[in-house]
C-alpha cells in the first residue's frame, strides 16, 4: 500500500444530514479511487465518511480517543485504540496524505491546524474560512482535490 493514497476525513461528531451526505459522498469517492480513510472512527462525520468507504469496499481506519476499540462506529475496518484522547487528532493528521474538512467543531478545527502546520493539504467543505483550505462544492469534488492533492 505504498503508493496508495491515504485521506483524512474530519468533522463533528454531531452533524447535519448535508454534512453526513457529503461525508459519505467523500469517503465513497475515496474508495472508489483506491484511497484509504482515517478518520478518528466515532460518529456525525466520521461515521458517515467510513460508511461510504465500506459501501464501495474501501478500507476505513478509525484512530480512536479512548482505550476501547469495540467504541469504534460500525463501518470502522481497522480500529485503533491510542488512548490519546483528543490528542489522537494529531495521529489522524500524521497518517493522512490530505485533510478533507467537512463542518465544523473545535475538534475539526484542531485537525485542520495541524495539518496546514504541517503542510498536509486541506479541503474544506461547508468549513471555516482560512488560509491554505481548499473550498470544494460537493463531496466528491472534495475527495478529488484531497487525491489530487496526495498525488503531487
Amino acid at each position: 500500500m505504498a503508493g496508495t493514497p491515504y485521506i483524512a476525513v474530519c468533522g463533528p461528531s454531531s452533524c447535519t444530514k448535508g454534512e453526513a451526505a457529503a461525508a459519505e459522498e467523500a469517503g465513497a469517492a475515496i474508495a472508489e479511487a483506491g484511497g484509504v480513510l482515517v478518520c478518528g472512527g466515532l460518529g456525525g462525520v466520521m461515521e458517515a465518511a467510513c460508511r461510504g468507504v465500506r459501501s464501495r469496499r474501501g478500507v476505513a481506519v478509525g484512530l480512536l480517543p479512548g482505550d476501547d476499540r469495540t467504541q469504534a462506529n460500525g463501518w470502522v475496518s481497522v480500529a485503533i485504540a491510542t488512548g490519546l484522547g483528543e490528542l489522537r487528532n494529531g495521529l489522524i493528521v500524521r497518517a493522512a496524505d490530505a485533510l478533507i474538512a467537512v463542518g465544523g467543531s473545535p475538534g475539526t478545527l484542531s485537525e485542520i491546524g495541524l495539518a496546514l502546520r504541517t503542510g498536509t493539504p486541506v479541503i474544506g467543505l461547508g468549513t471555516y474560512e482560512l488560509d491554505g483550505i481548499q473550498p470544494a462544492a460537493s463531496g466528491a469534488d472534495a475527495a478529488a482535490r484531497a487525491l489530487r492533492a496526495a498525488a503531487s
